[in-house]
């Protein structure tokens, strides 16, 4: 279909044409269209076909609409975050992500994410208000394997993925059929080679620790 960015900064406005469904994403996409250009965006929680999407400054703050990061308030929701001004997007992209603006110190702007950790980011970063369509995918469980595949070929994942304590000798160095065990610890060295570089790499310390 094509990258879901934002469009150039000129944008002011765009009124969302189609609501699209991409496999190689989790969220719905929306189909922006303006005077200048079309771009694919990740749609927000609510949109609807014929909505005019409010681009850059003196927009509204509702959901939907993009600003730079220095003119979304304190407590504001947001997602699909640039990491730096003009890339298109990097952060919180996923159905149902969102992320929020906490404070703003000069020209860094403290987030938020949704593993709550925080981070900064420059003022003229853009984001999207509101949380990112398809919250409810997660509620809705793989009854096949075959369509769990399928699912995973789309977004050149591997599926299914063996765990190494299942495989032979030969496949990898956790692998064979006499000491299985899962809780084993297997400390291994900086400069191991790579087809022994597995299992935990230079640790500090291993074992039970005592008190």
């Amino acid at each position: 279909m094509g990258p879901t960015k934002y469009g150039n900064y000129e944008s002011k406005n765009g009124t969302v044409v189609d609501v699209l469904n991409c496999p190689g994403h989790t969220a719905p996409l929306a189909l922006l269209k303006n005077e200048k250009e079309e771009s694919l965006v990740i749609a927000a929680e609510g949109i609807r076909v014929g909505q005019t999407i409010s681009i850059g400054e003196n927009s509204e703050i509702t959901a939907g609409n993009i600003l730079s990061l220095k003119d979304i308030p304190e407590g504001t929701y947001v997602y699909n975050l640039e990491s730096q001004p003009g890339d298109g997007g990097k952060f919180c992209r996923a159905s149902g992500a969102c992320a929020r603006v906490l404070g703003k110190i000069g020209n860094k702007i403290i987030v938020e994410l949704p593993s709550k950790k925080q981070r900064e980011f420059q003022g003229g970063c853009r984001a999207t208000i509101g949380s990112a369509a398809g919250s409810g995918r997660k509620e809705k469980p793989f009854l096949k394997a075959g369509a769990r595949f399928y699912a995973m070929k789309a977004r050149n994942k591997l599926y299914p993925t063996t765990s190494a304590r299942s495989m032979n000798a030969v496949d990898h160095p956790f692998g064979n059929k006499r000491s299985a065990r899962k809780a084993k610890q297997r400390p291994c060295s900086r400069n191991a080679p790579p087809g022994r570089k597995v299992g935990k790499l230079s640790p500090r310390r291993t074992g039970r620790r005592k008190k």
